[in-house]
């Protein structure tokens, strides 16, 4: 419930019980998708396998990097000082292997 909270149920949006319902929808799909990042991007990353979602958005959220088309192909440029670029890369190449559902 406490990572729920910090994903967007802590405030609804409306007092419209529809758009109230479609909100917790919403921040449980996010929470899901928070705990399943974790468990099969991180786990072997000791201080973000147990992270709460205020410590994921810092530290792999929000990226410091540049989006580049080129050649129809998009480029990722992460910033080499950057201290959690080696956690995101590893997370992002074990999503991506992963077989897509059917």
């Amino acid at each position: 419930m406490r990572t729920n909270k910090a994903l967007g149920l802590r405030n609804l949006p409306s007092q419209s019980w529809r758009i109230n319902r479609g909100w917790v929808l919403v921040a449980n799909i996010a929470a899901d998708i928070s705990a399943w990042t974790r468990l099969l991007g991180l786990h072997d990353q000791p201080d973000l396998a147990h992270a709460e979602p205020e410590t994921l958005r810092y530290r792999l959220l929000h990226l410091p990097s540049t989006l580049t088309t080129h050649a129809r192909r998009r480029w990722l440029t992460i910033s080499e000082t950057w201290p959690w670029a080696e956690a995101f890369t590893l997370c992002w190449q074990r999503l991506s292997a992963l077989p897509q559902a059917t």
